[in-house]
Protein backbone atom coordinates (compact mmCIF):
# COMPACT_ATOMS: atom_id res chain seq x y z
CA UNK A 1 0.00 0.00 0.00
CA UNK A 2 1.27 3.45 -0.86
CA UNK A 3 0.65 6.75 1.17
CA UNK A 4 -1.16 8.57 -2.41
CA UNK A 5 -3.22 12.07 -0.59
CA UNK A 6 -3.17 14.05 2.29
CA UNK A 7 -6.76 15.60 3.47
CA UNK A 8 -6.48 18.21 5.40
CA UNK A 9 -9.66 19.73 7.73
CA UNK A 10 -9.62 23.86 7.62
CA UNK A 11 -10.04 25.53 10.79
CA UNK A 12 -7.96 24.35 13.43
CA UNK A 13 -5.63 22.89 11.13
CA UNK A 14 -4.62 25.00 8.38
CA UNK A 15 -5.88 28.74 10.42
CA UNK A 16 -6.09 29.19 13.87
CA UNK A 17 -9.74 30.59 13.74
CA UNK A 18 -12.11 28.23 15.51
CA UNK A 19 -11.85 31.07 19.18
CA UNK A 20 -13.26 33.36 16.24
CA UNK A 21 -15.77 31.06 15.51
CA UNK A 22 -17.28 30.41 18.64
CA UNK A 23 -17.13 34.19 18.90
CA UNK A 24 -18.96 35.01 15.81
CA UNK A 25 -21.57 31.99 16.76
CA UNK A 26 -22.64 33.56 19.82
CA UNK A 27 -22.91 36.80 18.72
CA UNK A 28 -25.11 35.49 16.31
CA UNK A 29 -27.22 33.56 18.59
CA UNK A 30 -27.11 36.70 20.94
CA UNK A 31 -28.97 38.73 17.83
CA UNK A 32 -31.46 36.22 17.91
CA UNK A 33 -32.33 36.25 21.43
CA UNK A 34 -30.26 32.76 22.53
CA UNK A 35 -27.35 32.75 25.26
CA UNK A 36 -24.65 30.03 23.78
CA UNK A 37 -23.84 28.16 26.85
CA UNK A 38 -20.24 27.16 28.32
CA UNK A 39 -19.18 24.15 26.00
CA UNK A 40 -21.77 24.42 23.33
CA UNK A 41 -19.65 25.62 21.14
CA UNK A 42 -17.06 23.02 21.67
CA UNK A 43 -20.10 19.97 21.71
CA UNK A 44 -21.88 21.38 18.37
CA UNK A 45 -19.75 23.55 16.17
CA UNK A 46 -15.58 22.32 16.47
CA UNK A 47 -15.00 20.41 13.37
CA UNK A 48 -18.85 20.53 12.65
CA UNK A 49 -20.20 22.64 9.76
CA UNK A 50 -22.19 26.33 10.53
CA UNK A 51 -25.50 24.35 8.84
CA UNK A 52 -25.20 21.32 11.25
CA UNK A 53 -24.07 23.70 14.43
CA UNK A 54 -26.80 26.27 14.24
CA UNK A 55 -29.66 23.38 13.25
CA UNK A 56 -28.87 21.72 16.54
CA UNK A 57 -28.40 25.01 18.24
CA UNK A 58 -31.69 25.28 17.86
CA UNK A 59 -33.42 22.70 18.35
CA UNK A 60 -31.91 22.29 21.75
CA UNK A 61 -33.83 25.34 22.73
CA UNK A 62 -37.04 23.96 20.86
CA UNK A 63 -36.79 27.06 18.68
CA UNK A 64 -38.17 26.45 14.42
CA UNK A 65 -35.23 26.89 12.54
CA UNK A 66 -37.06 27.36 8.67
CA UNK A 67 -34.05 27.25 5.65
CA UNK A 68 -34.37 31.05 4.83
CA UNK A 69 -33.68 31.77 8.28
CA UNK A 70 -30.49 29.34 8.59
CA UNK A 71 -29.15 30.75 5.10
CA UNK A 72 -29.40 34.32 7.01
CA UNK A 73 -27.77 33.16 9.96
CA UNK A 74 -24.70 31.26 7.94
CA UNK A 75 -24.50 34.72 5.76
CA UNK A 76 -24.22 36.94 8.92
CA UNK A 77 -21.63 34.86 10.05
CA UNK A 78 -19.54 34.55 7.05
CA UNK A 79 -19.85 38.16 6.39
CA UNK A 80 -18.50 39.31 10.15
CA UNK A 81 -15.66 36.81 9.55
CA UNK A 82 -14.63 38.48 7.10
CA UNK A 83 -14.45 41.65 8.08
CA UNK A 84 -12.68 40.45 11.38
CA UNK A 85 -9.69 38.92 8.98
CA UNK A 86 -9.67 41.48 6.84
CA UNK A 87 -8.34 43.53 9.43
CA UNK A 88 -5.70 41.46 10.33
CA UNK A 89 -2.35 42.36 8.91
CA UNK A 90 -1.03 38.44 9.29
CA UNK A 91 -4.15 35.67 8.82
CA UNK A 92 -2.99 33.23 12.07
CA UNK A 93 -2.44 29.75 10.01
CA UNK A 94 -0.59 27.51 11.92
CA UNK A 95 3.62 27.54 12.19
CA UNK A 96 5.03 24.77 9.84
CA UNK A 97 2.02 25.08 7.66
CA UNK A 98 4.19 25.35 4.54
CA UNK A 99 6.95 23.51 5.32
CA UNK A 100 4.35 20.21 5.78
CA UNK A 101 3.05 21.01 2.93
CA UNK A 102 6.41 21.06 1.14
CA UNK A 103 7.11 17.65 1.92
CA UNK A 104 4.07 15.93 0.88
CA UNK A 105 3.94 17.95 -2.68
CA UNK A 106 7.83 16.88 -2.65
CA UNK A 107 6.84 12.93 -1.94
CA UNK A 108 4.24 13.72 -4.97
CA UNK A 109 1.42 13.16 -3.12
CA UNK A 110 -2.10 14.84 -3.68
CA UNK A 111 -3.31 17.31 -1.51
CA UNK A 112 -7.10 18.64 -0.50
CA UNK A 113 -9.03 20.07 2.25
CA UNK A 114 -12.62 18.19 3.66
CA UNK A 115 -13.92 21.07 5.91
CA UNK A 116 -17.52 22.04 7.38
CA UNK A 117 -16.21 25.81 6.36
CA UNK A 118 -17.63 27.67 3.34
CA UNK A 119 -16.05 27.67 -0.04
CA UNK A 120 -16.06 31.14 0.05
CA UNK A 121 -14.20 31.35 3.08
CA UNK A 122 -11.43 29.00 2.23
CA UNK A 123 -10.78 30.51 -0.68
CA UNK A 124 -10.03 33.64 0.69
CA UNK A 125 -7.92 32.30 3.22
CA UNK A 126 -6.00 30.34 0.70
CA UNK A 127 -5.68 33.23 -1.70
CA UNK A 128 -4.44 35.58 1.13
CA UNK A 129 -2.02 32.59 2.42
CA UNK A 130 -1.21 31.96 -1.27
CA UNK A 131 -1.64 28.13 -0.62
CA UNK A 132 -4.37 28.34 -3.35
CA UNK A 133 -1.91 26.03 -5.73
CA UNK A 134 -1.27 23.55 -3.35
CA UNK A 135 -4.90 22.18 -3.16
CA UNK A 136 -6.41 20.25 -5.86
CA UNK A 137 -9.55 19.65 -4.35
CA UNK A 138 -11.62 21.58 -1.72
CA UNK A 139 -14.83 19.83 -0.18
CA UNK A 140 -16.44 22.16 1.57
CA UNK A 141 -19.78 22.58 3.85
CA UNK A 142 -21.47 24.43 0.52
CA UNK A 143 -20.68 20.85 -1.18
CA UNK A 144 -22.72 18.18 0.98
CA UNK A 145 -25.78 18.40 3.56
CA UNK A 146 -24.02 15.85 5.93
CA UNK A 147 -21.67 17.38 8.87
CA UNK A 148 -18.39 15.28 10.27
CA UNK A 149 -18.18 12.85 12.06
CA UNK A 150 -20.22 11.69 8.53
CA UNK A 151 -17.52 10.27 6.39
CA UNK A 152 -19.29 11.65 3.32
CA UNK A 153 -16.74 14.41 2.57
CA UNK A 154 -13.64 12.72 2.79
CA UNK A 155 -15.05 9.83 0.44
CA UNK A 156 -16.09 12.56 -1.67
CA UNK A 157 -12.59 14.28 -2.03
CA UNK A 158 -11.43 10.33 -3.07
CA UNK A 159 -14.05 10.65 -5.64
CA UNK A 160 -12.62 14.09 -6.71
CA UNK A 161 -9.24 13.55 -6.86
CA UNK A 162 -10.02 10.21 -8.75
CA UNK A 163 -11.56 12.28 -11.52
CA UNK A 164 -8.93 14.69 -11.63
CA UNK A 165 -6.41 12.09 -11.16
CA UNK A 166 -7.65 9.22 -13.79
CA UNK A 167 -4.40 7.10 -13.23
CA UNK A 168 -4.06 7.52 -9.43
CA UNK A 169 -6.99 4.70 -8.67
CA UNK A 170 -7.00 6.32 -4.97
CA UNK A 171 -8.47 4.27 -2.39
CA UNK A 172 -9.65 5.47 1.18
CA UNK A 173 -6.82 3.77 2.57
CA UNK A 174 -4.59 5.28 0.96
CA UNK A 175 -5.06 8.64 1.94
CA UNK A 176 -3.63 10.29 5.54
CA UNK A 177 -6.03 12.65 6.86
CA UNK A 178 -4.84 15.97 9.44
CA UNK A 179 -7.27 16.76 11.85
CA UNK A 180 -7.55 18.64 15.32
CA UNK A 181 -11.46 17.87 16.61
CA UNK A 182 -12.95 14.87 17.61
CA UNK A 183 -15.89 14.57 15.09
CA UNK A 184 -13.11 15.37 12.23
CA UNK A 185 -11.07 12.66 13.64
CA UNK A 186 -14.37 10.12 13.84
CA UNK A 187 -15.20 11.16 10.02
CA UNK A 188 -12.07 10.12 8.65
CA UNK A 189 -11.82 6.64 10.76
CA UNK A 190 -15.51 6.45 9.61
CA UNK A 191 -14.31 6.41 5.96
CA UNK A 192 -11.28 4.24 6.87
CA UNK A 193 -8.49 6.87 6.13
CA UNK A 194 -5.98 6.48 9.10
CA UNK A 195 -5.64 10.45 10.36
CA UNK A 196 -3.22 12.27 12.29
CA UNK A 197 -4.57 14.11 15.41
CA UNK A 198 -2.88 17.76 15.86
CA UNK A 199 -3.32 19.37 19.03
CA UNK A 200 -4.39 22.57 18.01
CA UNK A 201 -7.93 22.56 19.75
CA UNK A 202 -7.76 19.73 22.49
CA UNK A 203 -4.67 18.39 24.70
CA UNK A 204 -2.22 15.56 23.09
CA UNK A 205 -3.49 12.90 25.45
CA UNK A 206 -7.02 13.52 24.21
CA UNK A 207 -5.60 13.19 20.21
CA UNK A 208 -3.51 10.36 21.13
CA UNK A 209 -6.93 8.32 22.44
CA UNK A 210 -8.73 9.20 19.45
CA UNK A 211 -6.03 9.19 16.24
CA UNK A 212 -4.04 6.56 14.62
CA UNK A 213 -1.10 9.29 15.56
CA UNK A 214 -1.08 12.31 17.38
CA UNK A 215 1.53 15.47 17.19
CA UNK A 216 1.72 18.50 19.29
CA UNK A 217 2.57 20.27 15.99
CA UNK A 218 2.21 19.92 12.31
CA UNK A 219 5.69 20.08 12.71
CA UNK A 220 6.30 17.42 14.62
CA UNK A 221 4.68 15.17 11.68
CA UNK A 222 7.57 12.16 10.17
CA UNK A 223 6.33 12.48 6.78
CA UNK A 224 9.02 10.08 5.81
CA UNK A 225 8.10 7.79 8.68
CA UNK A 226 4.89 7.80 7.92
CA UNK A 227 5.48 6.91 4.09
CA UNK A 228 7.26 3.77 5.28
CA UNK A 229 4.07 2.68 7.48
CA UNK A 230 2.06 2.40 4.46
CA UNK A 231 4.27 0.37 2.55
CA UNK A 232 5.04 -1.71 5.38
CA UNK A 233 2.04 -1.75 7.77
CA UNK A 234 3.62 -4.80 9.41
CA UNK A 235 5.93 -1.89 10.77
CA UNK A 236 3.72 0.11 12.48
Amino acid sequence: MTLKAVLFDFNGVIINDEPLHAKLVEQILLEENLILKPGEFKQYGLGRSDRACFTDLFNLRGRVLTESLLTSLIQRKAEAYFKQLAELEKLPTYPGLEDFIFKVRAANCKLAIVSGALRSEIDWILQRSHLQQCFTVIVAGDDITTSKPDPTGYLLAVDRLNQEFPDLHLQPSECLVIEDTFAGIQAAKNAQMPVVGVANTYPFHMMQRRANWAVDYLSDIEFDRLQDLYANPTAA
